[in-house]
Order: C-alpha cells, then structure tokens, then sequence
C-alpha cells in the first residue's frame, strides 16, 4: 500500500460559518479566490476548475462533490488522474466550526502519492494564501 500525504491549513476567520459557506460553495464566489469553475453543492454533482495550463498539468481539474454538510463540512475529489502528468487523484476537505463570532477553517488536501510531489509541494506553499483570498471574500458577504 503507498503512503500518502496531506496539505492542512487552519486559519480562524473573523466571519460567521455562514458568510464563509457562501465563499465556499458560490461558483462566482469560488472563482474570486481559486478558479473559474461550475459547481454546486450537491453529492454526486461533477464539476471543473479551469485555469491557464502549466508544464505537467491541463489547466483543469475533474472533480466530484463528495459530502456537504451545510454549513460546517464540505469535500470534493481533486483530479481524476487524466488532468496532470503525475495522475493526480485527491481529495479537498473542508470543515468550518465557529468559535464565538468567528469560524475556524479547516482544509485538508489529502492522498498525495511519492508520484505527486510536485504537486504536493506546490499545493502546500498555494493554500495558505488561497485561505487568505477565501477570508477576504468572505468580508465581502452581506
């Protein structure tokens, strides 16, 4: 059985868990702080993210929406192994819990193979930021 690796990022977001699902789940929200892309939060629902490509990956990912649990978790398949040169299939959990009136966020990209080290690294020094754009258009919710 391979070993595989996870990316965790936790940041207490000054926002209620609801703002936050909204950033999370709102396609022309979701594309103001990852991607373009055409998801819905439905189990079972297949969607895109689409960039520019870059050496090793298609500027797509495949994916699936796993588990939704409004407002608290949310998880989708990362890649069906057709979009990168490494077959990169994992998996992007989200879990927001409040603490007073803020909301802990908690993302964890998992199942990385020794095969996707460039991708693993790569993710791991991007979240951090990404949860920093996702907090920002947070603020912005009504």
């Amino acid at each position: 059985m391979t070993q595989t690796k996870s990316i965790v990022v936790e940041r207490l977001i000054p926002h209620s868990a609801e703002k936050i699902w909204r950033a999370l789940t709102v396609p022309e929200l979701v594309a103001e702080w990852l991607m373009q892309n055409d998801f819905a939060a439905q189990e079972g629902h297949r969607f895109t993210f689409r960039a520019a490509p870059v050496p090793g990956w298609s500027g797509v990912t495949n994916c699936v929406v796993l588990k939704v649990e409004a407002p608290r978790l949310l998880a989708y398949s990362w890649g069906d192994g057709s979009e990168s040169d490494s077959g990169l299939k994992t998996v992007v959990t989200w879990s927001l819990t409040p603490e007073g009136a803020a909301t802990r966020v908690r993302m964890e990209h998992s199942g990385f193979r020794p095969a996707d080290e460039r991708g693993y690294v790569g993710m791991g020094s991007g979240w951090p930021r990404i949860l920093e754009r996702l907090e920002q258009v947070a603020a912005k919710q009504g």
